[in-house]
């Protein structure tokens, strides 16, 4: 094996392309790993945000040119006090991820019993549902508004029942979808009605047959199929407008004519109804009736995108894998130095480089850093992961969700509550 000489330089010295070594335990800085080649100065600044006055540099290594090496050795601080610093940083990050997590957790809860109560009360109170409905919108779509940049969070396990996690889910990611497809204020206030109250209908057919299941007799298939009537005239009853109860009564229509109940095809829907299919699909795949056949974000994804392509609308797909990524947040995988780690967050202008919890031995897991790929680029993606495929300790390390759920936030707040590497 080749060993390269190494030297200590000045902090004010670090270029790009230079590799360096930190002579520090893994808490005493944001880095996935100890040695590293410098690929920005981002990481530059990180660096000197450490207080650290010199480092060690590996020429050998290095893509930097002799030239720009130092002549001078400047006297290191104390490695202890770099340290301690650093792990003061460190816990003020941790507490940043926590805040950012309960808050949208909370916001996510919020939803999901506001749902709950709706449905309770939409036969008997329809237009104060409908008011309850519209405020709850209303208060989404002139957030997404304000946000600027946002990215799209796994949340921790919903302690709520399904349909109200479905229905906040699939409202949480069309929203999201139909700003980034440039739909107007109006219409993304008509897909997030529509998206929050879809199935609404459900609570007027039998309890076992609420959630589908591949095993249904054909009668049971058409008293599931009914639901969309049920919603379509519930929604009537709350005085919804015409927009929101087209995309209800469509949500499972296809744009090859497969869907139901009236086959129509891809002519005769709207952009928000083709959005609310996409979208409820993909959800449902990620969160069936029977958790045993739940397929991971990264699945279901490359399911929709492989096998069900011709079911929905190629503008409104394509749209939808570059805000979620290729690995969307919920996605179990292998890094290309072959450590695991799961996908927590998604910036949907930038989703090749979503941020990851990664599975490191020695680090405790409640003082694990969410890890910026973007500023890792020698941590890049191999592939994504099935949870039987990863070993028993990571699985435990990064417990995976059972049920997925989603929120956004402003990048920036994400950028605070992250390692900055």
């Amino acid at each position: 094996m080749q060993e390269f000489q190494s030297e200590m330089i000045s902090i004010s010295d670090l270029r790009s392309g230079m590799f360096i070594e930190l002579e520090m335990g893994w808490m005493g800085h944001p880095f996935p790993t100890n040695s590293f080649k410098i690929s920005s100065e981002r990481q530059i600044d990180t660096l000197r945000g450490l207080g650290l006055k010199q480092v060690r540099h590996i020429p050998g290594k290095s893509d930097a040119p002799e030239e720009l090496l130092p002549a001078k050795v400047v006297p290191a601080e104390p490695l202890v006090d770099a340290t301690k610093r650093q792990r003061q940083k460190n816990t003020e990050q941790l507490e940043a991820q926590r805040r950012s997590l309960v808050f949208c957790e909370r916001r996510f809860g919020e939803a999901a019993r506001q749902y709950k109560q709706i449905m309770a009360q939409v036969e008997s109170q329809p237009d104060l549902a409908k008011v309850q409905s519209q405020a709850l919108i209303t208060d989404y779509v002139g957030e997404l508004s304000q946000l600027g940049e946002t990215v799209i969070r796994l949340l921790s396990q919903g302690s709520s029942e399904r349909a109200s996690v479905h229905s906040v889910n699939v409202t949480v990611l069309s929203l999201l979808l139909g700003r980034a497809m440039g739909l107007s204020q109006t219409e993304l206030q008509d897909l997030g009605m529509a998206a929050f109250l879809h199935d609404v209908g459900k609570q007027l057919i039998p309890e076992r047959v609420r959630l589908f299941n591949t095993g249904f007799s054909i009668p049971e298939i058409h008293l599931y199929q009914e639901h969309v009537k049920h919603s379509v005239e519930l929604g009537q009853r709350m005085g919804l407008s015409a927009a929101v109860l087209q995309s209800i009564a469509n949500h499972h229509e296809m744009v090859d004519g497969s869907g139901f109940p009236k086959r129509a095809l891809g002519t005769a829907l709207s952009r928000p109804a083709k959005i609310l299919a996409l979208v409820n699909r993909y959800e449902n795949l990620c969160n069936p009736r029977n958790p045993a056949s739940s397929l991971t974000p990264h699945e279901a994804l490359a399911l929709i995108f492989a096998q069900l392509k011709s079911r929905y609308d190629g503008v409104v797909m394509s749209a939808f894998i570059r805000m979620m990524g290729v690995y969307p947040p919920g996605s179990l995988i292998q890094l290309l130095d072959d450590r695991f780690g799961m996908v927590m967050t998604v910036n949907s202008s930038r989703p090749l480089k979503p941020r990851i919890l990664l599975h490191d031995a020695k680090v405790p897991m409640h003082e694990a850093l969410i890890v910026d790929l973007e500023n890792a680029p020698e941590l890049g993606i191999r592939r994504s992961m099935k949870p039987a495929e990863v070993p028993v300790e990571s699985i435990d390390y990064l417990m995976p969700r059972q049920r997925i759920c989603y929120f956004f936030e402003r990048e920036k707040m994400a950028q605070t509550s992250n390692a900055a590497a």
